[in-house]
């Protein structure tokens, strides 16, 4: 995947309790559609499932990104490998010209 489009899909905690707040769409901004319509079809638990999402609505966003976060380190360390080897493989041929005897 692309780093910069993993990055757009990251979610702001603010954005998610407007979700909460006016929609009830919190889990369907983060992705999760089967707790969405669970959470649509029992009122948000009769109330207690909402109350209980009211302060834990940050811990949600926050696992969200974290998953987002990891794929991009792994992303951004097979560049750095790559970079790497592709640096030892330039300073090799440049190393290997100069010992190369002249004709």
């Amino acid at each position: 995947m692309n780093k910069h489009y993993l990055i757009s899909k990251m979610k702001s905690t603010g954005t998610a309790y407007l979700c909460w707040f006016f929609l009830g769409c919190h889990y369907a901004y983060l992705g999760k559609w089967g707790l969405q319509i669970l959470y649509w079809i029992t009122l948000g638990g009769f109330g207690v499932w909402a109350l209980i999402d009211l302060f834990h609505i940050p811990t949600k966003v926050s696992s969200h990104n974290l998953a987002i976060s990891a794929q991009i380190d792994d992303i951004e360390k097979k560049e750095k490998d790559e970079n790497h080897a592709k640096n030892m493989a330039m300073m090799a041929a440049a190393s290997g010209n100069k010992n190369a005897p002249e004709s």
